[in-house]
């Protein structure tokens, strides 16, 4: 008696065939999908900038910082807008302001999510905050100088104001932030910038001379500083105009509106 026995499975040519369709329909998707993630992390950069200038305007009309009670509200730091840390406060007995009481002089209703309250320190020490791919780092003026420059003061480490505080006067009208991928090329390409008149910017973040581009939070060379994107004529100035339409800016980069 005679049995047919049919073999089970797949000859080695088969299975060949099946993983080169694999790798041809991957080397097609996977770009893709790289570059699905990076324009998906760069418009949550912007939305967040842009929510960002909602909050603090949003703050300063309501003047829930009032340090030096002038009446006058200023602008707040990632921690005091999300309501984790305790706002700047005036303080009659110095007289001056000074960091509010912890579980008392928190903003509430805060006018940010409370997840921009986790703020980490970066290379410099300074705070910022982690999102979708991109580090935000935000900065209030300081006193202006004898030379008619205004500094920019970072948050601190863990949140909220640090040692120096930021000037109550210039705290009304000045703010800046700056949005950068968390890994350049992977997370995200463009580096973004806003300030207290909504002027959102933006440039490819690509090397030039003597400058590398903006990428995590593990190197000082590779993090803005508070004026980069201000023109070139003044150093160290919040005060100074923005380096735009080919304006050269301290960074050197060439920065251009977001449309």
């Amino acid at each position: 008696m005679k049995h047919n026995r049919k073999t089970a499975g797949f000859t080695l040519i088969e299975l060949m065939i099946v993983v080169a369709i694999i790798a041809i329909i991957a080397s097609v998707a996977i770009p893709r999908l790289m570059a699905a993630r990076l324009s998906a992390n760069e418009s949550a950069a912007i939305s967040t900038l842009r929510s960002l200038s909602s909050a603090q305007a949003q703050l300063q009309s309501s003047s829930a910082i009032d340090s030096d009670a002038d009446g006058g509200g200023e602008y707040g730091y990632f921690g005091e807008l999300a309501g984790t840390d305790p706002v700047r406060v005036f303080n009659p007995a110095l007289p001056g302001a000074q960091i509010g009481v912890v579980n008392q002089d928190e903003l509430n209703p805060a006018v940010l999510s409370t997840a921009f309250g986790n703020v980490i320190p970066e290379a410099n020490g300074d705070g910022v905050v982690t999102r979708s791919g991109y580090v935000f780092k935000l900065f209030l003026p300081g006193p202006t100088g004898a030379g008619g420059a205004t500094p920019g003061i970072p948050e601190a480490g863990g949140g909220g104001a640090g040692g120096a505080l930021p000037n109550p006067n210039n705290g009304e009208v000045l703010w800046c932030c700056y949005a950068w991928p968390v890994q350049a090329s992977q997370t995200g390409n463009r580096t973004f910038f806003i300030n207290q008149e909504s002027d959102l910017l933006q440039f490819q973040n690509r090397p030039i001379a003597g400058q590398a581009p903006y990428d995590g939070i593990a190197a000082v060379a590779n993090i803005p500083i508070f004026d980069a994107a201000y023109s070139a004529n003044t150093a160290l100035d919040m005060g100074e105009t923005l380096g735009i339409n080919g304006v050269v800016t301290n960074d050197g980069f060439l920065w251009t509106p977001v449309q």
